[in-house]
């Protein structure tokens, strides 16, 4: 968001600015959105926090809103939030983003979140069959009243 239009938002009065706002997320969504509904009775979290957000996801210079979008259903799609999903496949299909461009960027974001789980998992199961148990009692590495593993090496 441009540093002017920033100004102008916060030299307004805050019910004309509330509305400002809430009239731009309908214009460019086609509705709005439960969480920015929920908050505009709140104008001190409300506008800093819209003021942010439009600067990040709709004013964008950087990358087209098409993109952003598929990044958002990426997003979206990994964290498993229903309710930002519906809305940012609608934005992105009333941008003209095809079904199949959607899915893609599904479909990235169910590999990567995968990747996420073995990446973690995998270090895990590691860690713990890496060296007997027996082993790490014996070298103090296991603590022997509360059974937790240490990170710091014994001193020599």
């Amino acid at each position: 968001m441009e540093i002017e239009k920033i100004l102008k938002i916060l030299g307004q009065e805050t019910d004309e600015a509330v509305e400002e706002i809430l009239t731009d997320v309908e214009q460019r969504y086609g509705e709005i959105p439960y969480i920015v509904n929920f908050m505009k009775d709140m104008p001190e979290l409300f506008i800093s926090r819209m003021i942010y957000e439009n600067s990040v996801m709709r004013e964008f210079k950087r990358m087209d809103p098409r993109t952003v979008e598929l990044i958002c259903i990426a997003v979206s799609s990994a964290l498993r939030c229903e309710y930002c999903l519906k809305t940012h496949v609608r934005v992105a299909k009333k941008l003209g983003v095809s079904k199949e461009d959607i899915f893609d960027a599904i479909l990235i974001a169910s590999t990567i979140s995968s990747a996420s789980v073995l990446a973690e998992g995998t270090r895990s199961l590691d860690s713990e069959f890496s060296e007997p148990e027996a082993e790490k009692e014996k070298t103090g590495q296991i603590c022997t009243i509360c059974n937790i593993a240490s990170e710091v090496p014994e001193e020599e």
